[in-house]
């Protein structure tokens, strides 16, 4: 074995996610739906709460400021799982063939800290992997270069043992800048080829 690990994200690296996901099943209307994803529970917004930030304050103002909307902002806290509706394409595969031979897995991902233990018991994949490092819970968001050392620290890894998978570039820059090597994620297939690069399955 080549003594590597390999680091993964879990939105849309391992788990596909999008808030339409669970708002298109609320909003009918697409063009509505489309302004309630960009202005009241947006991706920006929702990463308040991977960054650490408590999510029922989150809620209270979201719900002063848009009243009329207060049942579908109420959803997003009891509904979350279903903004994730599956597994990446031959993710979980490549997970999987990894732990066969051996391989030590690892998260990093951004993801808020009640969210995570919502998620996390539905899915037995994440048995596979040695530790896991969650936003939310840390207060540290990729690509600060904090939460890639922290990784480190916990994984008992060296920068120059892990390979880090995420579908965001800015987030495989904040790994390099420790030393991390990255890949920017886009298939499975891709995934697959740079690991074989290193001597992986």
């Amino acid at each position: 074995m080549s003594g590597k690990a390999v680091i993964f994200d879990v939105g849309r690296v391992l788990f596909h996610w999008d808030l339409r996901h669970l708002f298109g099943q609320l909003i009918a209307d697409p063009a509505e739906l489309e302004w309630f994803v960009t202005h009241v529970i947006s991706p920006e917004w929702h990463f308040q709460h991977d960054a650490g930030r408590d999510l029922d304050s989150m809620l209270a103002e979201r719900i002063a400021e848009f009243p009329g909307h207060a049942p579908l902002i109420h959803a997003y806290r009891a509904r979350f799982n279903e903004t994730i509706p599956g597994p990446v394409e031959g993710m979980h595969d490549l997970v999987h063939d990894l732990h066969q031979v051996g391989v030590p897995l690892y998260i990093i991902s951004n993801f808020g800290a009640e969210f995570w233990d919502a998620f996390r018991p539905t899915q037995p994949i994440f048995d596979l992997f040695d530790d896991l490092l969650i936003s939310g819970r840390e207060k540290l968001i990729k690509p600060d270069p904090a939460i890639y050392r922290l990784a480190l620290d916990r994984f008992g890894l060296t920068p120059e043992q892990a390979l880090f998978i995420d579908d965001v570039p800015a987030n495989i820059a904040g790994a390099q800048s420790v030393g991390i090597a990255g890949h920017v994620f886009r298939d499975a297939d891709g995934a697959r080829d740079w690991l074989r690069g290193f001597g992986l399955p």
